[in-house]
């Protein structure tokens, strides 16, 4: 669709910004549903069930490993201490075996815990590498008009920077919740088993810390949504500036760019200090009530010591178990932290994922027996929004081989009536028939792939000269890419290029002038072999001679196929069979181009505009202006030039 056709879908009262046409000031939403979201992400990991049981079998076994090491070292102090204490010397056979046992478990609880971790990263990638190939799989499935009401760098946000945070979030903390609440159960049983009055000591610390937590996650959790909306929105707006770099230099923005770029800056910097501070209270808080446990057991631990009543080894245990209780409780608020980000992101993803597809197939999809080219429009109907009409009960046929030219004012619905063609669009009443069969009862593949289409702004994918070519009929030979290359002239100027058709272009490519970068896809059209041929604007961007030389060579790509030719330019339309005329949605003329003149209806008017005005213009008397300078014959002033059509002065004459 071109740009001066493109429905506005901005919300009101909010101007675009730059070429892209985005939409600027997006309002922040709340989160939908945290709890929600944290089951959908947990479904993600369903292919990988059986894995994931057996990457908490080994933290488990990981973590149990762990929480015994402190109660047989504790026995080490104990042997050393009754050693010194009875006068029998240390028993060193007894602490040798214990120093090794401690040994060995520690090295193997690492080694499991290595383990769990390299298992459980090839876990989280795989689920991630199935959560972009459903997006990847959603976009290609959206309408057209879902990316008419998003902004672009939005997009690119939710698929890149949030999926990424999901990403780190998964393998953050599948592994840490697990061993965090295995390590707090395990901790506490042995802390029991060692002396139950201690462990209660320990105990109190849980509430503390939940309570904590809970308190602070209420208040960053939306945030950490705003976070990342202001993420997507400050890419939106740099995407929409870098793309539009050179506009904004031309007219002189900069400092308006800077200024909004500045103001996006602003509110992502606020957002995320609000989200980093305040969940940021979580760990020296849950620190804080471990200092105070810690303190609490060393004091009541070294009484029992001292009224004999615990050994000393077990107080020292005891106090290392303390330690481990608290880690975990400190790295579940950190946590908490970390997927409070990880499920705002989620929802960005999955609200995409969500989104309605673009209208589903036909059940049963039919095929035309040939494909020759005619189509009929019976009585359609079409509006971008609701209260806006825009193609109301048109009707028209289209024969076999015929060039069909619609002009009219911007705005007419030139670009929507070839869209609909190419069911970017579904149709909101009629039907359009290609040979005899309904375009809606077609997949939306068989139909294009019969249809090449032009469009007004030149698009080069990253690669070669060559592929860009190619990429209108994969299959082509490499003779049919070079023909296609000949006829569209693009062999013109390749060989100037320093690796001739292996150049690498894209579509921000310096190497090439616009024009030339459409005659590239004149040529991609060429080698398609198309039914249909659509052109918008297709010569826009080239040279008053090479459009000439292209129009011959669109000449023979035409023979037996029906082409539609939006053009503004009225010159290029002469030859057409057929002229149709539109103005806000409805065809008021067609006929040939001299028919239409002959009728002095809207074609005639728009033909004048273009050609005759500026003669008529002219011929118009003016204020005399004294210029030290030699007389200007006037009849010279009036002559037609030679580079315009027939017809294009005669009504000045």
């Amino acid at each position: 669709m071109s740009a001066e056709e493109k429905p506005v879908t901005r919300p009101p009262g909010r101007p675009a910004h730059g070429p892209s046409g985005g939409m600027a000031g997006m309002p922040v939403e709340k989160a939908q549903d945290f709890r929600g979201s944290i089951r959908r992400l947990t479904k993600l990991l369903r292919p990988e069930a059986g894995i994931v049981i057996a990457v908490l079998v080994i933290g488990a076994v990981a973590v149990t490993l762990s929480v015994i090491g402190p109660k047989i070292l504790g026995e080490a102090t104990t042997t050393i201490f009754t050693g010194f204490l009875t006068g029998e010397g240390i028993d060193f056979d007894k602490l040798h075996r214990i120093l090794v046992g401690v040994a060995v478990i520690y090295v193997a609880s690492s080694l499991l815990s290595y383990l769990q971790g390299y298992i459980l990263n090839g876990v989280t990638q795989r689920t991630v590498y199935r959560l972009r190939e459903r997006v990847e799989t959603k976009i290609n499935r959206l309408p057209l008009n879902y990316f008419d009401r998003h902004q672009r760098g939005d997009l690119l946000s939710r698929v890149t920077n949030d999926i990424d945070n999901v990403s780190q979030t998964l393998q953050q903390t599948l592994s840490q919740l697990f061993n965090s609440v295995l390590t707090v159960l395990g901790v506490l049983i042995m802390m029991v088993i060692i002396d139950w009055q201690l462990a209660l000591v320990a105990i109190v610390s849980i509430p503390l810390t939940i309570g904590i937590v809970t308190m602070v996650a209420k208040r960053s959790q939306p945030k950490f949504i705003d976070q990342w909306k202001h993420t997507g929105t400050l890419n939106a707006q740099i995407e929409e500036g870098y793309t539009g770099h050179a506009l904004v230099k031309v007219f002189g923005r900069q400092r308006e760019v800077e200024a909004t770029f500045a103001q996006k800056n602003e509110e992502l910097y606020e957002a995320s200090f609000g989200a980093q501070f305040i969940s940021g209270i979580i760990m020296p808080s849950a620190m804080f009530v471990g200092n105070l446990v810690y303190v609490g057991i060393a004091v009541v631990g070294g009484l029992k010591v001292a009224s004999g009543n615990l050994p000393l080894g077990d107080v020292q245990a005891f106090i290392q178990y303390s330690r481990q209780f608290q880690q975990p409780l400190s790295q579940l608020g950190s946590m908490a932290n970390l997927l409070q980000s990880g499920v705002a992101s989620a929802e960005r993803v999955f609200e995409l994922l969500d989104a309605d597809d673009q209208t589903p197939g036909a059940a049963e999809p039919v095929t035309p027996d040939d494909f020759h080219g005619r189509l009929e429009f019976e009585d359609v109907n079409f509006r971008y929004k609701e209260d806006e009409p825009l193609i109301d009960h048109l009707s028209l046929t289209v024969e076999p081989g015929k060039t069909v030219a619609i002009v009219g004012p911007t705005g007419a619905g030139k670009t929507t009536l070839v869209n609909l063609v190419m069911r970017f669009y579904e149709l909101d009443g009629g039907r359009i028939l290609l040979d005899g069969v309904d375009t809606a009862h077609m997949t939306r593949d068989d139909l294009r792939s019969r249809t090449g289409m032009v469009l007004q702004d030149a698009w080069l994918f990253g690669g070669t000269i060559r592929d860009n070519i190619a990429y209108g009929r994969p299959s082509a030979t490499e003779e049919e890419i070079l023909d296609a290359a000949r006829m569209a002239y693009v062999d013109r100027f390749v060989h100037s290029l320093p690796d001739g058709y292996d150049t690498v272009v894209d579509d921000d490519s310096g190497a090439l002038s616009a024009g030339e970068r459409q005659l590239i896809t004149i040529a991609r059209a060429f080698v398609a072999r198309p039914s249909v041929l659509i052109l918008d604007e297709a010569t826009s961007s080239v040279d008053t001679r090479t459009e000439l030389l292209v129009q011959h060579a669109m000449e023979q790509l035409r023979k037996d196929r029906t082409s539609f030719v939006i053009a503004h330019r009225l010159s290029t339309i002469r030859d057409a069979d057929v002229i149709l005329v539109m103005e806000a949605g409805a065809i008021v003329e067609q006929g040939t181009h001299a028919e239409l003149l002959a009728a002095h209806g809207a074609y005639a008017r728009l033909y004048e505009a273009q050609f005759a005005a500026p003669l008529d213009e002219v011929d118009t008397p003016i204020e005399p202006v004294h210029v030290p300078a030699a007389p200007v014959a006037l009849d010279a002033a009036v002559v037609p030039d030679p580079s315009l059509p027939p017809h294009a002065g005669e009504d000045t004459a």
